[in-house]
């Protein structure tokens, strides 16, 4: 069966001690949906908030004195705030993978599929590798690596199946949504509102009616 999920990317660190999170490889993906334990959301929030840090040289105006602070400081002030990652495309009974986010990629930026669908008919994910998506009539085209030749994996869906493989990673991220929402609440009370709105921006998704 065919999955799309949406997928942020982990940098690990070592030393990170403001709240708990889960032992995660780096460079390696960790699939955001409501299932997560209470560490792997604090592992994402952790990505994201570090994501959308800056140095001290750059001019956003005074960086909280506190540690805690100081590292949530981008996240909830930068007016463009990004995630690693985007929806991954794969087979979930033989493994392959048909679209699976590359560098310069991010979660920000899942409408690109919408644009798919309903816009220009085609876009990339990033590079190394270069997943594109193109739509041919009532079709859409997924390559792993366009500059990855004869030997990337390539299948074609119809425009259906691939709008109703977008609302489904939609909704997984709704659901970190809520879940991340929650444990902002347990974890981070004092700036909870504040961290939640900033997710909804960094993933791109608007308030659940």
């Amino acid at each position: 069966m065919i999955v799309m999920q949406p997928v942020l990317e982990i940098f690990a660190v070592d030393d990170f001690a403001l709240w708990p999170v889960g032992e995660h490889e780096s460079y390696g993906y960790l699939v955001l949906n409501g299932e997560l334990t209470l560490a792997e959301v604090g592992t994402a929030v952790r990505q994201i908030a570090d994501c959308n840090g800056f140095g001290p040289e750059e001019e956003h105006g005074p960086c909280p004195a506190d540690p805690l602070g100081a590292f949530l400081n981008g996240l909830l002030i930068m007016p463009d705030l990004v995630a690693t990652g985007g929806f991954r495309v794969t087979d979930d009974a033989t493994g392959t993978v048909f679209v699976e986010p590359g560098c310069c990629n991010g979660l920000e930026t899942w409408r690109d599929w919408l644009d798919v669908l309903d816009g220009t008919g085609c876009s990339s994910f990033g590079h190394d590798p270069s997943s594109v998506a193109e739509r041919v009539g009532d079709t859409v085209r997924l390559t792993l690596d366009v500059h990855g030749g004869d030997g990337s994996p390539v299948i074609q869906l119809s425009v259906d199946h691939v709008r109703t493989l977008v609302a489904g990673a939609q909704l997984d991220l709704r659901h970190f949504l809520g879940l991340a929402g929650t444990w902002a609440e347990q974890h981070l009370p004092a700036h909870a509102a504040a961290v939640t709105a900033a997710l909804v921006r960094a993933l791109d998704l608007t308030p659940a009616p």
